[in-house]
């Protein structure tokens, strides 16, 4: 099951407390102040790991503490820092700031870390109090608390392809032909109910993500249906790939329902790269399978039977050339930003 979406609380280790305390020596009645600091306490963090697959871990440990920094001492010994607690998430988990409502951080790359909690600062002993005039104070500060923090974690998927379509469109019999997933296929709507995951490989050279995402329905933006399930993996895609069933009765209105409420969800998507696909070509009697497209006013649509095989070679290196592109594109904003 892929697990999407937690929230957790978040506490950072309490800073140690400073030591009062004198030297006693022989022939040294009277020593002065020898108290050491407090530890600092740990700090939470959120890690990227990349054999993590889902938020599975956070939605069922929803508080996290980081552990406390130890007393000083006498000798002028501080006390030991309170280890950092490191909360591991996959790639693609945007940290959200509960109560602000902030983006702390969006969590991409391996090794990848944001601190999400602060540990507290330890206390100063008594030895930092003594001066000219007050040669053996009796005052240490206790350690300051660590910091607490909600946090809205929501994983966004990585893919280089979305497959975007109403439910029972094909999306999951393409990915199934293309790649290694096995994704659950049947003939009735809304049997991906969460996204899938395949790698396909044209040459050594050449692979991509493909993501068969759940089936979009029309006011998914205002969350019906799946919803934000389903748009918020398809914000992480660089190319689309729009389903659009051969035997539908309006292929137009269907492409542009689904292109409404990706745009209605955010403007970047809009803008994305995409290829219409008119799937389930099989289903078309035989001499009504050219220029289909034409006849659905679908003209740069590419026809496909993923049963069949049909158009899957012409498909995948279309898709292939969009993420080239579209890395090149990315490449470019990065030497200009």
């Amino acid at each position: 099951m892929l697990v999407d979406f937690a929230r957790i609380h978040c506490i950072a280790g309490k800073g140690g407390a400073g030591c009062i305390s004198f030297r006693r020596e022989k022939f040294v009645p009277k020593g002065g102040p020898d108290g050491g600091d407090g530890g600092e306490g740990g700090s939470v963090y959120c890690e990227v790991d990349p054999h993590k697959r889902t938020l599975l871990d956070c939605r069922e440990q929803p508080q996290w503490r980081a552990q406390g920094g130890k007393n000083g001492s006498g000798a002028q010994k501080t006390g030991r820092d309170g280890e950092d607690l490191v909360i591991k998430v996959p790639p693609g988990t945007v940290v959200r700031d509960t109560e602000t409502d902030e983006i702390l951080a969006d969590l991409l790359t391996p090794g990848q870390r944001v601190r999400v909690a602060k540990g507290g600062r330890g206390g100063r002993g008594n030895t930092r109090f003594k001066s000219a005039t007050h040669q053996a104070p009796r005052r240490a500060d206790p350690g300051e608390p660590g910091e607490e923090r909600s946090l809205e974690l929501e994983l966004k998927l990585i893919a280089d392809v979305g497959l975007v379509g109403l439910p029972n469109a094909g999306k999951s019999t393409l990915l199934s032909r293309i790649t290694r997933a096995t994704p659950r296929i049947a003939d009735y709507p809304f049997t991906t109910l969460e996204p899938n995951l395949g790698i396909v490989a044209l040459s050594p050279e050449r692979s991509f993500l493909v993501a068969d995402l759940p089936g979009l329905i029309e006011g998914a933006s205002g969350g019906k249906g799946l919803g934000h399930q389903f748009l918020r993996h398809v914000e992480r895609t660089r190319v689309l790939a729009f389903l659009i069933d051969a035997s539908s009765e309006d292929p137009v209105g269907t492409l542009a329902m689904l292109e409404r409420e990706l745009a209605a969800f955010s403007d970047a998507m809009a803008e994305k790269p995409r290829i219409v696909v008119l799937s389930k070509a099989d289903l078309l009697a035989p001499e009504d399978r050219a220029g289909a497209p034409e006849r659905a006013g679908l003209p740069e649509a590419l026809l496909l039977s993923a049963h069949s095989g049909d158009g899957l070679r012409p498909l995948l290196e279309a898709l292939w050339r969009h993420i080239v592109a579209a890395e090149q594109s990315e490449g470019d904003a990065d030497v200009d930003g």
